[in-house]
């Protein structure tokens, strides 16, 4: 009963901030309600997900959970986001799901958790089987992992956070191997530079078009992208919009980054709907337009670091970041904290269809680790002096 009344009372503060306009304080209360109905409702974190089969708890969906309650830490440090996250990492000792062999991204996503459990306590627990994973992976020679851009997201961040906490050029070299495979050979080259924005995978590249004859472009596939962005340039030294990388070849490869995030940047500007959300489909309003939680979560997150780090202009882009946070906390979050206008688990805008605002998608986690990372980026953008 209590925590109920915790949440009801949180709604109510929330509610009252976003009708005179968001500041940090109001975000953080936004993003607490949000995590308070996820972490009451998932109380034991190793308990595994069955969604028409069991899976174990440290799959993609719910790694992209606890990556939203890492940045949701770094605004409000509660004991209990770490005790929550540790419970769940030592259950699985740590290591990849299925193990140091695997090289599917989707089960390597969790490790991007580990390592910063380790940058924030040096345990050598919370690195040593990450190193065996990604040392293993990169034995085999092969760079063409990453066939669906939503893996850029979940394996990239892994290489550079361990590039960022070692300095081993190795971890980068492959990070940017894999990263450019996906981007510039698979399928033709996943990157379409011509319009900024990604196609999913290669069922997606031309000829293939939405019904009104424009590119198929998934929001969440593109917000992957960008997010895993955001991930590797912050791992390579971006803070407060100064530069610190190590070598020459970072240099380099923070440039080719930087220039793609600020290109993928122009153009989801030109497709946010005046609501402040994006579509999931993002440049055809006619088939699947719509609002949509967690594409335009992760925009937010990389808008706001954008502007927060000086990379993208403020003048031109922070009302989108502004529009996209209020169409979030006013159109999605109910009462309790939970989130609607999530899309379920897919890979193109007519997945897991019909998008509403009460329906429950088949998992909830990742669209929560979404919000909170938009969140957690855009109180940093309202609170400057944060560090």
């Amino acid at each position: 009963m209590k925590r109920t009344w915790m949440l009801i009372s949180l709604f109510i503060m929330a509610m009252g901030a976003m009708a005179q306009g968001a500041n940090a304080d109001d975000v953080v209360r936004t993003a607490q309600l949000v995590n308070n109905y996820f972490m009451n409702k998932y109380q034991d974190p190793t308990i595994p997900t069955n969604v028409n089969k069991v899976r174990s708890s440290n799959l993609w969906t719910r790694a992209v959970y606890y990556e939203g309650l890492m940045a949701l830490y770094s605004i409000d440090a509660k004991q209990e986001y770490i005790d929550y996250t540790d419970r769940w990492a030592e259950f699985h000792q740590w290591t990849a799901r299925n193990g140091n062999e695997a090289t599917n991204a989707d089960d390597q996503c969790c490790q991007q958790v580990y390592l910063e459990r380790y940058m924030q306590t040096g345990e050598d627990k919370m690195i040593d089987q990450v190193r065996k994973n990604l040392e293993h992976q990169m034995s085999t020679h092969r760079t063409d992992y990453w066939t669906w851009i939503d893996a850029i997201q979940m394996c990239m961040p892994v290489y550079t956070h361990m590039f960022k906490i070692t300095g081993e050029q190795q971890f980068l070299d492959y990070a940017m191997q894999g990263y450019l495979w996906s981007r510039n050979t698979c399928g033709g080259g996943l990157f379409n530079t011509e319009e900024g924005l990604w196609w999913r995978d290669k069922d997606f590249v031309p000829p293939y078009k939405e019904a009104d004859g424009s590119n198929c472009y998934w929001s969440r596939g593109s917000g992957w992208v960008y997010a895993a962005l955001v991930r590797a340039l912050s791992d390579l030294g971006m803070d407060n919009g100064r530069l610190k990388c190590r070598s020459r070849a970072a240099k380099k490869h923070y440039k080719l980054l930087c220039q793609d995030f600020v290109m993928m940047s122009e153009a989801l500007l030109k497709c946010q709907r005046e609501d402040g959300f994006w579509n999931p489909s993002l440049v055809c309003e006619s088939n699947y337009g719509g609002k949509e939680l967690t594409g335009t979560s992760l925009f937010l997150y990389g808008l706001s670091w954008g502007v927060r780090n000086k990379i993208l202009d403020e003048k031109r882009f922070r009302a989108a970041c502004d529009k996209a946070w209020q169409g979030l906390a006013n159109d999605c979050v109910h009462r309790d904290g939970f989130l609607g206008w999530v899309q379920g688990t897919g890979k193109e805008p007519s997945s897991s269809q019909p998008v509403t605002y009460t329906r429950v998608p088949d998992f909830e986690d990742y669209g929560t680790g979404c919000f909170l990372l938009g969140a957690s980026e855009y109180c940093k953008l309202l609170n400057r002096n944060h560090r």
